[in-house]
């Protein structure tokens, strides 16, 4: 299974999410700060980077432009619920910008299983 590196601000979604992967047979790494999310990216070698979008202190669309231009092979899953503009917004601009695939919340486990397995075809 996959090296997941799991970023969201919130700790109650992180914590479930994380605990959900792991039961799917990933590792995981869950981080709430979004930004030591460069660095620990730069020091373990993931598979996958799953990323909310409305952070804090840095903008999950932020952390996307950065690592897709240092780290070109690493796959990116963004999420977001939306804020003051429709989360659809988010996600296509995610898209567009570096992000292999883009999941609306709420989304159900099932729905998470699918786009991973999708992005990662083919990593080994």
């Amino acid at each position: 299974m996959a090296n997941i590196l799991l970023l969201d601000d919130n700790a109650t979604f992180l914590k479930l999410q994380g605990e959900f992967l792991r039961c799917a047979g990933h590792q995981v790494t869950a981080l709430a700060d979004s930004r030591k999310v460069v660095r620990t990216v730069q020091g373990h070698p993931f598979d996958l980077l799953i990323t909310d979008l409305i952070m804090p202190d840095k903008e999950g669309i932020e952390i996307i432009v950065e690592l897709h231009r240092k780290m070109p092979a690493l796959k990116i899953i963004a999420m977001s619920g939306g804020g003051r503009i429709d989360a659809r917004d988010y996600l296509d601009t995610a898209k567009k910008l570096g992000a292999a695939q883009a999941l609306a919340k709420p989304f159900s486990g099932e729905q998470m299983l699918q786009v991973i397995n999708s992005t990662l075809q083919g990593v080994s």
